[in-house]
């Protein structure tokens, strides 16, 4: 059984919590992300640390308590540090071409260019063109958006052609065999 919900969560200095009933805002040197916590629970702040706690030992509310103690420390962490997600490209022909911060432009084997706009709050980095950060302090949306840009072309078991996570291992499979 797991007790996540029951560790409190250390403020980093420069970081401030206010609690606002069921309403949490943290805003930090990077950013302020804010975040409605489920009914059941409570958070209250305790000096430099953060506490969640749960009324009962409901299945629901032991959920919701590791549930919302996790989405707490990913807020702290997220207005401190920030979160990365990095693709890797792999084709012959597929790249990616940095707009701005806020766009890039994949070509992707499609008939034409794939335009992806980077949601409030994320940017795009294309260090090389085979390349792409994403970058944000909302763990949740810079997830979603890297999600979205593998979705376009995954990798495929063949070849690994498509867009993966850097690091992500693509199980290839036998072509035909020959008679």
């Amino acid at each position: 059984m797991s007790r996540v919900g029951n560790a409190p969560i250390e403020v980093p200095d420069g970081v401030t919590v206010k609690v606002d009933g069921s309403d949490v805002e943290v805003t930090g040197p990077k950013g302020t992300l804010n975040q409605r916590v489920p009914e059941p629970i409570m958070v209250r702040t305790d000096g430099p640390l953060l506490v969640v706690e749960r009324p009962d030992d409901s299945r629901q509310a032991k959920a919701l308590h590791g549930l919302s103690r996790t989405l707490l420390a990913n807020m702290v962490l997220g207005v401190t540090e920030g979160f990365t997600r990095e693709l890797e490209i792999v084709g012959v022909g597929y790249r990616a071409n940095a707009q701005g911060n806020d766009k890039v432009q994949l070509t992707l084997g499609f008939s034409h260019p794939v335009e992806v706009s980077a949601p409030e709050g994320v940017t795009f980095e294309v260090p090389q063109p085979t390349q792409i950060i994403v970058s944000g302090i909302d763990k949740q949306k810079v997830g979603q958006t890297a999600a979205n840009i593998r979705a376009l072309r995954k990798p495929e078991p063949y070849k690994g052609k498509g867009v993966r996570y850097l690091g992500e291992h693509v199980i290839r499979k036998a072509g035909k065999a020959a008679k």
